[in-house]
Order: structure tokens, then sequence, then C-alpha cells
């Protein structure tokens, strides 16, 4: 699956959520309505600002994430689109996403979301066991995820994706194949599941040492159980941690692999355009200020213009987590060397199972994506 040429990703960030979850380090907090309003101000304004940066450009994936985007009201969420609409190329075919937490949801929302152009909807589940939820901090239950993903049905939501995660606290292997038989039953178009991750800063963090957490061995197991449950059951494990039905891919985060540009608007957003990469400060109440003083220079920091050897490290490092790997002569083509020139021979990982070599693309197995981290920080200079 390639990205087009000449195309735009536009990623709009909402940092609000109703708690925070305890392994979550993503920039997010809750806010009065009063600062919601003002906000979504803000980020129509920063986007009809930095339009020009897109012009010759289509914008074919718009995902608007967070936090929890669906707790602006749907009017918010269509005047974004809107301004898109307005200011951007848009694409006749856009795929136009909307991250959403359960909660008790009414069909009608659903609807207006789909009136405001919003075509696939990303459902934070998790897990659907109650007890490994609450063990999280999230804020739902299984329950509420059922009257969540009915409504967006009802409606008439046609991609849906479900995010999912393993190696949490209390989870088991019998759980998570349970979590896993119950969201099948559900039929979603696409799956994301990720192992937790212990970030520096968060309640888990500080509880490192006692978390009732898997041994890595048995999340190993875990994430093996994810493949191939959900390979069994028709899904294509095209992305290490994702999973999709036959046309269902998320081009969106495609373009992050396939290191196409990308606009991030929003406070902790990041951009990648013209061979830069810079991030948005992350601060929600400087960003309001900075908008409405029309400053959108301090909305663009710690710019790093990207080296040719940087160039060639995230290539392989962004399109070796795709199950198509990469193309030997589009790698020639872009860097003037052979895969094996930048990185040596690579016969001792085909032999061990990891990687394969067929068709001219080099990718990882099954096998080789669960110690995929290891293998990069041997080919590349900076960690993976």
């Amino acid at each position: 699956m390639l990205q087009k040429k000449n195309t735009l990703g536009l990623y709009l960030h909402v940092p609000f959520c109703v708690a925070k979850c305890r392994y979550c380090d993503f920039y997010s907090a809750a806010a009065p309505k009063e600062v919601m309003a003002r906000y979504v101000a803000a980020l129509a304004k920063d986007m009809e600002g930095r339009a020009p940066m897109a012009r010759g450009l289509t914008v074919d994936t718009v995902y608007i994430g967070g936090g929890t985007p669906t707790l602006l009201p749907p009017a918010d969420i269509a005047r974004l689109l809107d301004t898109v609409g307005q200011h951007y190329t848009l694409d006749p075919a856009p795929e136009v996403t909307v991250e959403c937490n359960p909660q008790s949801f009414e069909a009608q929302i659903f609807e207006a979301l789909l009136r405001a152009g919003v075509n696939r909807l990303s459902i934070g589940l998790q897990s659907a066991n109650d007890r490994e939820l609450m063990a999280l901090g999230r804020p739902h239950d299984m329950a509420a995820f059922a009257a969540t993903y009915r409504a967006a049905r009802e409606a008439g939501f046609q991609n849906i994706n479900v995010d999912l995660m393993f190696g949490i606290p209390h989870q088991t292997k019998e759980s998570l194949q349970y979590t896993l038989n119950t969201v099948l039953a559900y039929a979603p178009e696409h799956i994301s599941a990720y192992g937790l991750r212990v970030e520096e800063g968060t309640p888990f963090w500080q509880e490192r040492n006692s978390l009732p957490i898997a041994d890595e061995d048995t999340v190993a197991d875990m994430q093996l159980l994810v493949a191939e449950v959900l390979g069994g059951a028709g899904f294509e494990h095209y992305e290490v941690s994702n999973y999709a039905r036959a046309g269902y891919r998320s081009r969106h985060n495609m373009r992050y692999w396939l290191g196409t540009p990308y606009l991030g608007f929003g406070p902790a957003a990041h951009s990648y355009f013209g061979g830069v990469r810079h991030e948005t400060p992350r601060d929600t109440a400087g960003y309001i200020r900075a908008v409405e003083a029309g400053d959108f220079s301090a909305l663009q920091t710690n710019a790093h213009c990207i080296t040719p050897h940087e160039a060639m490290e995230e290539y392989v490092m962004l399109r070796m987590r795709l199950f198509e790997g990469i193309d030997e002569k589009d790698f020639s083509a872009r860097f003037g060397i052979s895969f094996e020139g930048a990185f040596g021979d690579q016969e001792r990982l085909i032999r061990g199972g990891f990687l394969t070599k067929k068709q001219g693309r080099i990718a990882f197995t099954e096998q080789g994506m669960y110690v995929s981290n290891a293998i990069l920080a041997e080919w590349l200079d900076f960690k993976p």
C-alpha cells in the first residue's frame, strides 16, 4: 500500500480527557468547556494560518486524536473539518479518523460525526476484562464499550478500529484470549494491539517495582497469541501492532511508517514536512495565546532538518515495522547504496528465521518482529 505522490496528512490533537489513565504519558488533561471552546477556535486558526504550506498538496488523511476528541461537541469537530475543507485541497475520498473512548453515546452523536465528514472511528477499549480496565485507570467498563460500539454501528460507521493492550496488570494469556474473542465477536474492521510500556512520569512508573504484570517471556507469548488469534480470524498482520481486514489498513498511520509528509496541529503534535521535523510545545494555554496573537513560529519548535544519513536510518526503522519490509530497488534508488552495502550481509538472520529476502524485499518474519528492536539497534546509530 503506497501513498500517492503530492499528498499530505493532517493530525489534530485534542488534549482533553475526563481523567488521566495510570499508564498514559500522552499530553492530555481535564479542562472546562470555556477552555475547550477557545482551543477549538485556536486550532482552526492555526490550520488556516499554516495552510499556505500545503499549496499544491492534496490532503487524503485527517486524524483527530488525543486525549479524547469526542469530549468536544460534534459541532466543534465539524468546524475543524470545515476548516480543512475551506483552506486545504481535500481528496475526494479522504480517510477521516476520530479517536473515541467508550462512554454513554447516543447514535445521534455518531450520525453528526458522519455528517461532518468523519468516516473512521478508533475506540480505545484496551481490555474486555473490567478488573484489568480498573487497574489501567480507564474511565469505562466493557458495558460502556458495547454501548458505544453499538451506537456507532447504528449510526452507520463502517470502518471501526478497536485499540487493545497486552501485558497489563492482572492480565493472563487466558484473559487476553477472552478479550480477543470478545472483540472479534463485534467484527471491527481494524484492531491495534500494543504491549504496555511503563513510561517515566506516570503513576505506573512510580509503582513499577510492584505492578502485577507478567514477565517478559509471558508478554512475548501474549504478543504471539494476538497474532495467531487475529490471523486465524482473517486479519492481515500488516504492521507490528496493527491488524486489518482486507482494504482497511490505517491510511493515516501508513503515512508515518512510509515517511510521507504530515502536519500536526495542537500542543505536543509533531510534523514532518519538507524534510524537516518539528514539534509544538506541550502547553495548551501557551498554544492558545500564541495562535490568538498570530505567532505561528512559536508553534514550530525543535526544528530538525533530516540529514541524508538520518533519512536512510529512519527509512529502515519505519519501513521495517511493516511486514512488507523494504524494497531493495527503492532503497538503492533513494540512497545510492544497496541495503547490504549499508548494513552488511544478513544471511545469519535469514538462516535463523528472523528475516526473509524474497522478490526483492527484505522483511522481518513474525518471529523476527518480536526481536526487531534488538536487530535494528545493531543496524542503526540511534535507539529504535
